[in-house]
């Protein structure tokens, strides 16, 4: 592959020459690394995040299960201190933490920690947020009718809220995307230690170049899709789509009636 790129664009530079064997060779594994770290990381961090950003929602004062007013709060300060510190910064206080778990603190694996210690908070304010959009008048309807708490979160504010959701799990993919290309500045693996260290660090611009190039077509096709699945599942999208059309097809038919009586010129 390398050998037909040379010949098809007449490279003669060695250096050049030399980079483009390395990314032939090396951007595959690159992107199945980013992806995995990226993917892993964006799970588990909804794994903690998800119930956390319900529990923000339903445990307050005007929520459906009140907790403790000091228990609220100690919990929203640190989910804002976590959020507040730097990334680059939080993986390195965070190290300890991963080599206890992981055994490692480089590479691909040794991210997976800072990244979901990062990312969880943040998913949590992005439930928080999209659950705290939905119409509260289901909730007092559902309250009404005699759903518990939990059939009250899993039947109608998780549903009613999907499509918000799908955005904001968008939106932290691309977050835990860019949190990954940062920490290839400090041993993490992936498109952002080839940007950071082979291509900023030893000179190699088309090594850098390339690899900003695939993040930035990564993040387009992930938000892509995103925005799709998550305009797939809007009910007020569908709701619109079905009066539209049907309000066609009733323009249609008052089109086509006749204007009179049978034989009426």
């Amino acid at each position: 592959m390398a050998d037909w790129i040379v010949s098809f664009f007449s490279i003669a530079d060695a250096k050049m020459v030399k980079q483009i064997t390395y990314l032939v060779d090396s951007i595959p594994y690159a992107i199945w690394e980013t992806l995995y770290s990226t993917l892993a990381a964006t799970l588990m961090a909804h794994l903690i995040g998800l119930p956390l950003g319900i529990l923000l929602v339903t445990g307050a004062q005007d929520g459906v299960r009140p907790l403790p007013r000091p228990l609220m709060q100690v919990l929203n300060v640190v989910v804002n201190l976590l959020r507040s510190v730097p990334f680059l910064i939080l993986m390195v206080m965070v190290m300890p933490l991963s080599r206890i778990i992981l055994g490692t603190t480089i590479g691909t694996p040794g991210i997976l920690v800072p990244l979901t210690v990062a990312a969880a908070p943040f998913v949590a304010r992005l439930v928080e947020s999209s659950l705290r959009e939905m119409d509260r008048g289901l909730i007092e309807a559902a309250q009404a009718m005699g759903c518990t708490n939990l059939q009250i979160v899993w039947k109608v504010m998780l549903p009613e809220s999907l499509p918000s959701l799908l955005s904001s799990f968008t939106t932290a993919f691309i977050t835990i995307l860019g949190y990954g290309a940062m920490a290839g500045a400090i041993g993490g693996g992936g498109l952002g230690a080839m940007a950071m260290m082979d291509g900023w660090t030893q000179r190699q611009k088309a090594v850098l170049y390339t690899a900003v190039v695939v993040l930035v077509i990564l993040v387009q096709i992930f938000q892509s899709v995103g925005s799709h699945l998550s305009a797939r599942v809007d009910r007020r999208v569908s709701r619109t789509a079905r009066k539209g059309a049907a309000g066609g097809r009733k323009r249609q038919l008052e089109k086509d009636k006749p204007m009179g009586p049978p034989g009426a010129m």
